[in-house]
This record gives structure tokens, C-alpha cells and sequence, in this order.
């Protein structure tokens, strides 16, 4: 597990190779149980696929970890904004990203809080991908502070995302949703 993630991009995928679906089941599975307990077989039944396809796609159940453990991409999506636009960027990715991928690019991190190596892991890979790249974007003082405040933010609108599927969040546009919360961020961003 110690190993780099063997996919870095950041492009959609295809979805009729069943990677979208494959990496779903597997945030899913790696979330809710420990890496021992988690296999290729539970979640390629999971994700509606064969076993031998998520090894054409990852190689290795460490290979497919290191893809969930790596949270490089979500950083280049949400950051792709000057600083200035910011606050409102993060939560346009953030929405879109969940409702376009049927998941949240940031809140598997919120399942890592056991003290198995995966988990450890995760947590800072978090730590290093997303709250040190975004503090060294922002300007003043207090960087790290304001960094770990926008990330626990972000988790915030993701856990809400996630627990009113039918609220009135959920059936808000992303833009609307940017007017609202992004305000707050961009004061943490511009602080």
C-alpha cells in the first residue's frame, strides 16, 4: 500500500468500461471495512462487473486502493480557479462532481478515522494532496489554519450532500448553491 496510485489523470472515464462503476463500489468497500476484509470479487459483484476487469483497470486490490487513496486529481479540479473565484469554484466541483459521478471527490477521507496502515494512509495522503497544495495557494497568514477550515467545509457541504439526497440542497443548482456557500469559503480563501 506503500506504493504510488497507478492512475494520475484527472480525465472522465468512460463509462462503458465500467471503471466509474468499479471505483465506486470500491470507496464504498474501502470505507466500510478493513483492507483485509475488502476483495476484487466483493467488489466487482458490487459494481456489476467481473473480477478480471478491475485488473485490466488496476492491476492489483493495492492498485485500486492507491487509485481511491489518491485524491491528486480532486485537488486539480477544485483548484483550477483563481484565487479571487475560488470559494465559489470549490463548490460548483464540488456539486458537479458529486451529481456527474455518483460520489463525493473528498469525503471517503471522513472513513478513514481508524488506525489501520490504509487509513493512515488516506488521511495523509488528504493531508498532503489537498489541505498543504491549498495553503500553499493561499496568501497571508495562517495558511495551514485556513486551508484545514476550507477542507472541513467542504466535508461539511459533502456530508449534507450526502444525507439530504432528497432535500432541499439536493434539488438546488449548483449555481445556487456556489451563491450561497462559496461567500463563506472566499472569506476563509481572501482572509
Amino acid at each position: 500500500m506503500n506504493g504510488q496510485a497507478t492512475e494520475k489523470t484527472a480525465a472522465p472515464t468512460d463509462p462503458g468500461t465500467g471503471r466509474d462503476a468499479i471505483l465506486l463500489a470500491a470507496r464504498r468497500a474501502f470505507a466500510f471495512r478493513p483492507y483485509a476484509e475488502v476483495t476484487l470479487r466483493g467488489i466487482a459483484a458490487d459494481a456489476g462487473v467481473s473480477a478480471s476487469l478491475i485488473v485490466k483497470h488496476f492491476a492489483t486490490k493495492e492498485g485500486l486502493f492507491n487509485t481511491i487513496a489518491d485524491f491528486g486529481p480532486a485537488a486539480d479540479r477544485l483548484f483550477a480557479a483563481p484565487l479571487d473565484g475560488l470559494g465559489r469554484h470549490l463548490v460548483l466541483t464540488l456539486v458537479r462532481s458529486r451529481r456527474e459521478q455518483q460520489g463525493d471527490p473528498l469525503l471517503r477521507v471522513v472513513f478513514s478515522l481508524g488506525d489501520d496502515d490504509e487509513r493512515t494512509l488516506l488521511r495523509e495522503r488528504f493531508g498532503e494532496q489537498i489541505i498543504q497544495r491549498l495553503a500553499a495557494l493561499l496568501t497571508g497568514q495562517e495558511r495551514t489554519l485556513r486551508a484545514e477550515l476550507i477542507a472541513g467545509q467542504l466535508l461539511g457541504l459533502g456530508a449534507t450532500l450526502s444525507l439530504r439526497r432528497t432535500g432541499a440542497s439536493a434539488r438546488a443548482t449548483p449555481e445556487r448553491l456556489a451563491d450561497l456557500y462559496g461567500p463563506g469559503l472566499q472569506r476563509l480563501i481572501s482572509a
